[in-house]
């Protein structure tokens, strides 16, 4: 049986470094977009770094949990230039900003987004591809028809994906049974985000919990070793040189 490795998890607004990693380790990647949103959570928020501290970026889209995330609207486009312009702000003096700046004002102003889960997934898919350069496979839960809530819904994507390795993130150790994953003939791992190295950031001290602009804009095409690229040489890890902030 050829081997199919596959990652479902909700979609996160320009997610943090570790959302790529477990990108990375999976051929096929499945957004759960059908599933309740959550407020005040990744799904419409991250963080940046600032001189002042870390800034929350939020997308405007209310306080309703009675939906889905592929079913949360963005109404008020006026959000994508202000988010451009605190990111252009904070980050136009970082080592790399200026050779991607085109690529990330083209997400931001190139386009109107009225859906949060089309933009995440968007955004997701062409940082994944244009930037880290990883030609995993993209799917949507929905492409799937999938039954069943939280277990069973995580095991009925699995199993239609055709999957033979199921890679899980740390958090679903609360529901995950692995026995069903047993019986099912699929591997289940757990993702495992500990140990990344710092890398050169704007504005101390050094906090690993940001969205991947911060890594990206830092470190420009070296990225990936600070994602994945220091474990496959883990005994020559990246070396996070400093500058001085302008």
């Amino acid at each position: 049986m050829t081997s199919h490795r596959v990652a479902i998890l909700q979609s996160s607004y320009i997610p943090w470094k570790g959302f790529f990693d477990i990108v990375h380790d999976v051929d096929e990647f499945v957004f759960l977009d059908n599933v309740q949103f959550t407020t005040r959570d990744w799904r419409s928020r991250n963080r940046i770094k600032t001189p002042n501290g870390l800034l929350w970026l939020s997308v405007p889209v209310g306080s309703d949990r009675n939906r889905r995330i592929c079913d949360v609207a963005i109404e008020d486009p006026a959000w994508q230039e202000k988010h451009w312009k605190t990111i252009l702000h904070n980050y136009s003096k970082a080592p790399h900003f200026a050779t991607y700046r085109s690529f990330f004002e083209d997400l931001y102003l190139g386009r109107h987004w009225d859906s949060l889960s089309a933009m995440n997934q968007e955004m997701t898919r062409r940082i994944a591809a244009e930037i880290f350069g990883l030609n995993t496979r993209f799917s949507d839960s929905r492409d799937y028809q999938p039954t069943g809530a939280k277990l069973e819904l995580i095991l009925d994507i699995v199993l239609k994906t055709g999957a033979t390795t199921y890679i899980s993130g740390p958090a679903a150790h609360d529901y995950i049974e692995p026995g069903r994953f047993d019986e099912a003939g699929v591997d289940l791992e757990y993702k495992n985000y500990q140990g990344y190295p710092e890398y050169p950031q704007l504005h101390p001290p050094f906090e690993h919990a940001v969205s991947v602009l911060d890594l990206i804009f830092n470190t420009g095409d070296a990225a990936w070793r600070y994602v994945w690229g220091w474990r496959e040489s883990p005994d020559n890890p990246p070396l996070a040189e400093g500058y001085l902030e302008c």
